[in-house]
């Protein structure tokens, strides 16, 4: 039975100082994230690029990042978690002032594609750290409170860009680099020197991410994860298309996207703790039924006020799928392979970035509105059965990970699972 104290406490407490400067410097990081919501209008605007080659340097901006995702899980096992965390932030900066000057197209091109490439690499190694810095029981929160730090920094980078933008694009490239070189400084100073590694090297695990991919239940729960991030993406592609084939403009667009933010910025800290001693599986299953529902019933909604319930609905599908996404990642993955296992969850999103505006247009164009969002519907509810079904596997697995621990003398108790 859940101690009533840990049920009581502040969603805040009770996690390490090491999770605290991954904290800070993610929430630094996206404080800052104020060019890519601006690339295609500032390539278009600013630099005479056509509709199509904006659309392009912005492709490569996703597409690299699906790449850096694998990149920074196999350097995160190879080389280190922190050099993994640190290189990342300072090699974006770099890209995004060569980004900012940069005037002929191709160099246009390869500066977007070499920001791609450098966005994601500190993810998997965060994702490893937080794995052995925080306690089984207290992952939920732990990384349900990053997803929390990532919205709520977005939110304050999406109203800063658009004022800092009247003053010249220039700024924006300016204070993005800053802050990417601040969330480094952060890390390197924050966190200890990697360890030297005790177990059998990652390397030597032929093939390299072949290795994960062989792990039937984490290739399947990265499936599920591409069917219903796909879904979740068509918020910011597709969402805006049917509101304006209703006559609503993009204020009113901007009103309900902004509910979104609200409801995970003030709802979320808040049930983290209760979800995360939930059954892991059942929680992913009902976060992803909701988004399925969520975006189902707008295929009814007309009015700002019918967009806004739907945007309630998913939304709470969003917080409850944050509250243990991760967590199961970090019970299915071997300590030796954090970083990989890390870097193909982060493909799985990554991925569903370039195929949701892909798929969601060509069935809006082809099939109408109505037919979208009940697909939407049908593949949340494959992806929750298909959650329900590996149910069994993530549990034993992450059993067997308590046990290991318990046999390390890194948790004292089992029940509420306690500190180390």
């Amino acid at each position: 039975m859940a101690d009533p104290r840990r049920l009581l406490r502040s969603p805040f407490e009770g996690l390490p100082r090491t999770y605290w400067v991954i904290w800070l410097g993610v929430l630094v990081n996206r404080v800052g994230t104020m060019v890519v919501p601006f690339l295609a209008l500032y390539l278009t605007g600013q630099r005479q690029m056509s509709v199509v080659a904006a659309g392009a340097a912005v492709t490569a901006v996703g597409a690299g990042g699906m790449v850096s995702q694998l990149i920074g899980g196999s350097l995160t096992d190879r080389w280190g978690r922190r050099s993994t965390f640190v290189a990342g932030p300072v090699c974006a900066a770099a890209a995004l002032l060569l980004l900012g000057y940069a005037r002929h197209p191709g160099l246009i091109f390869a500066a977007a594609a070499l920001y791609g490439l450098s966005l994601q690499v500190y993810q998997p190694a965060s994702a490893a750290i937080v794995a052995e810095a925080v306690a089984a029981g207290d992952r939920p929160r732990a990384y349900g409170l990053l997803f929390w730090a990532v919205n709520l920094g977005f939110s304050i980078a999406a109203v800063a860009g658009g004022l800092l933008a009247q003053h010249g694009y220039a700024l924006l490239f300016w204070v993005d680099a800053l802050t990417c070189l601040l969330f480094g400084l952060v890390i390197w100073r924050g966190l200890p020197p990697d360890a030297p590694a005790t177990g059998p090297p990652a390397t030597s695990a032929p093939g390299g991410y072949l290795v994960v991919l062989r792990d039937r239940a984490m290739t399947v729960y990265a499936l599920l994860l591409l069917l219903h991030v796909t879904v979740q993406f068509q918020a910011t592609t597709t969402l805006p298309l049917a509101m304006a084939g209703d006559g609503l403009g993009p204020s009113v667009f901007g009103v309900a996207v902004a509910l979104n933010g609200v409801v995970v910025v003030v709802v979320q800290p808040f049930v983290l703790e209760r979800l995360g001693r939930l059954d892991h599986s059942r929680v992913m299953a009902s976060g992803v039924a909701l988004l399925g529902l969520g975006f189902g019933a707008t295929a009814f909604a007309h009015t700002l006020p019918a967009y806004g319930a739907t945007v309630v609905v998913w939304t709470t599908g969003e917080i409850a799928i944050a509250a243990v996404v991760q967590s199961i990642v970090a019970g299915l993955a071997p300590p030796e392979l954090r970083g990989r296992y890390n870097g193909l969850f982060g493909a799985a999103y990554a991925l569903a970035a370039v195929v949701a505006p892909a798929c969601g247009a060509a069935l809006f164009a082809h099939l109408g509105p109505r037919v979208l969002w009940l697909a939407c519907l049908a593949v949340c509810g494959v992806a929750a059965a298909g959650q329900l079904a590996l149910g069994r596997a993530i549990r034993e697995r992450a059993a067997a990970e308590r046990a290991e621990r318990i046999r390390q003398g890194l948790v004292a108790h089992d029940s509420a699972g306690g500190q180390r």
